[in-house]
């Protein structure tokens, strides 16, 4: 088996998997497109119904297969895909660009939210009409519950069979399609643009069809987002097979509108399911739930990795990230898995049908494809793409996008804001969050170690200071190994003198490869005075306090430092000393002067803080042995240099 410049394996297992991970949301839309296209229309007439088809076929077409599969998806950063990864590629040069990946992650997040709600309710709808016993809502919620449940304990062993069911799934679309096809052959005009041109230019209901239309690209981004773990070809090849599916449904569900203009009269009649022979409807309905199924699993696994993106470019608050298999991109992160299985629920609740939940669809997805479109001419202007070749494409797709966001912007009243608002509130978040770091950063400052490595010796062994711990422990972001935070200067030195026997700094970062564990030692002081630079790898976690005590043993065999109290009558017994790590935290002070615009963000920032998981509880901290600290947030470094002046 071939493998991609990423190591992503290429041929037909690729392939497969490939259809069962990145498809799931595009998928599942001829659930609900030709139904919101059939309640938009102003009748089943040919005309109507041929330029409502002929617009799905080429918004796959322009907006899919040219700006994403054809274009976007060669904007890769060393092989992931998303907009944040394209926000990664241009952030060192435009670096105002975060509020443009800012409110693409939120909309996209947003949509996230509101597709399992739908599709799933689509699915179970159909069950409804086959077995009319059965209650939406409350199966409905009963999935979507059962779906996030089984996320800590990973997906790995579902994902295996994805392809499968899905490869079965996208044939079964173009059987369908193809069967309904043959009832009337003049839906082939849809291929046609002209009809899609003069369905948007003469029709009063254009921009409310075009809204429903919208509906069929709204998984496009997922091909983006995917390629980290598919890989390029794979997502190409298996394209040209979706796309021939689900153009046949397409075709085969408006073949059977044509053919049956007494539908036009049956409200909420879904012809996808219409389309299905008697004899094959439990069949479709099974499929359709597990497709429904596989689309939300996909989706929620797209949550949980754009929060981790988030978190990696500093958009989002450090939350604990959990990894219940070996694989990277399978990851779950318990807050948002709960936040997400509420917000589901709770759209469910409130538009019960998947008819109304179609208003409330689409309106924040096209907000995060003009954010890719945006971005995506930064990434020219990175590449050197020349203007010529550059503007009319970002032009084209923009005025493509802006068309359908003006069509959205219908739904807004009859349930688009609720996703609007969703992603305002996580746009907040991300721009609060990383606005408030930035001030925050703005007055850290770093100092030499010349002063401070001389002071520590003598103060270990200044009995007139109270003894603080046998080892002392603090956390450094320093990248260099001869610089420190001055607010672990403020905490040793002004905040409370502390004597300690020896003194460690530890800096940590994870690696990209599961299991990795490399680490160095500095020695500033034999016996007193250490620096560790730990590289550990994703799987195994944020253990900082097993990772100290490992070493430290280490070294203790190799006698570069003495682990055992200092205290005679426990030394006697050869007791360890104690291990004590100090949390700093900056906080607002007197001193502060802010203009009011940075008070509320900071403001803002330190709500956000307090609400996400604590430094303690991410770094792997036993509570006992922590002793979390406060330093002023000085405005400007020059107070913060005065402030330290004494050690120079």
């Amino acid at each position: 088996m071939k493998k991609d410049n990423h190591g992503v394996s290429f041929g037909v297992i690729g392939i497969v998997i490939a259809i069962g991970i990145v498809y799931g949301d595009i998928g599942t839309s001829p659930l609900y497109v030709m139904k919101a296209i059939m309640n938009a229309l102003p009748g089943s007439h040919p005309y109507y119904v041929i330029g409502g088809v002929s617009c799905v076929i080429w918004t796959l077409t322009l907006q899919t297969t040219v700006k994403y599969v054809f274009i976007t998806l060669r904007a890769d950063n060393n092989g992931e895909g998303g907009i944040l990864a394209l926000f990664a590629l241009v952030r060192k040069k435009f670096r105002w660009a975060y509020i443009i990946a800012a409110v693409g992650a939120a909309t996209l997040l947003a949509d996230g939210i509101i597709t399992p709600s739908i599709t799933v309710t689509s699915a179970i709808e159909g069950v409804n009409a086959l077995i009319p016993g059965v209650s939406v809502v409350p199966t409905t919620i009963i999935i979507i519950i059962a779906l996030f449940a089984i996320q800590p304990f990973g997906t790995a062993w579902i994902g295996k069979s994805f392809g499968i069911i899905m490869f079965l799934w996208f044939t079964m679309l173009a059987v369908l399609g193809a069967y309904n096809i043959l009832g009337h052959l003049e839906i082939f005009k849809a291929f046609n643009p002209y009809y899609a041109i003069q369905f948007i230019v003469r029709s009063p209901e254009s921009l409310i069809v075009l809204g429903a239309v919208f509906l069929c690209t709204t998984g496009a981004e997922a091909l983006y987002s995917d390629l980290g773990h598919c890989g390029l070809k794979n997502i190409r090849v298996s394209w040209i097979f979706v796309k021939s599916a689900l153009i046949l449904n397409y075709l085969g569900q408006g073949a059977w509108v044509i053919t049956r203009p007494e539908s036009s009269l049956i409200p909420n009649i879904n012809p996808f399911f219409a389309i299905m022979p008697e004899w094959f409807s439990g069949i479709g309905v099974l499929m359709a739930t597990l497709a429904a199924i596989i689309a939300s699993q996909a989706l929620i696994c797209g949550s949980f990795t754009i929060i981790s993106e988030a978190i990696s470019l500093d958009l989002w608050p450090n939350i604990k990230i959990k990894y219940p298999t070996e694989i990277k991109g399978q990851m779950f992160i318990p807050g948002i898995n709960y936040i997400l299985m509420f917000l589901c629920i709770l759209i469910v609740l409130i538009f019960r049908s998947s008819s109304n939940m179609e208003a409330a669809y689409g309106l924040s997805i096209t907000v995060t494809m003009l954010m890719t479109t945006l971005l995506l001419f930064l990434f020219f202007r990175i590449k050197k793409v020349s203007r010529i070749i550059a503007i009319p494409i970002t032009i084209f797709f923009l005025m493509i996008e802006s068309g359908f966001l003006i069509a959205n912007l219908q739904k807004f009243e009859h349930g688009g804001f609720m996703s609007i608002l969703i992603a305002g509130i996580l746009f907040m978040i991300m721009y609060s969050w990383r606005n408030g770091r930035r001030i925050k950063n703005h007055s850290v400052t770093y100092q030499r170690n010349d002063a401070l490595i001389p002071l520590l010796d003598k103060m270990s062994v200044d009995h007139e200071i109270p003894k603080f711990a046998t080892h002392l422990i603090y956390v450094t972001r320093s990248k260099r190994f001869d610089e420190i935070e001055s607010k672990i200067v403020h905490s040793i030195v002004h905040c409370s003198p502390k004597r300690a026997d020896t003194y460690w700094f530890v800096a940590l970062e994870r690696s990209d490869k599961p299991y990795a564990f490399n680490y160095k030692i500095t020695t500033f002081v034999p016996q007193k005075i250490f620096r560790i630079d730990i590289d550990a790898g994703f799987k195994l976690g944020m253990k900082l306090d097993k990772y100290v005590h490992d070493i430290a043993r280490k070294m203790e065999m190799n006698h570069e430092v003495d682990l055992c109290s200092r205290y005679p009558s426990m030394r006697e017994k050869k007791i360890e000393g104690d291990f004590k790590y100090v949390v700093v935290e900056r906080i607002a002070s007197g001193e502060l002067d802010l203009p009011v615009r940075q008070s509320i963000i900071l403001s803002f920032y330190t709500l956000i803080k307090r609400l996400s998981t604590s430094d303690i509880q991410i770094l792997g901290l036993d509570p006992s042995t922590v002793i979390p600290e406060t330093v002023p947030l000085y405005r400007t470094k020059k107070q913060e240099i005065e402030n330290n002046k004494s050690l120079f």
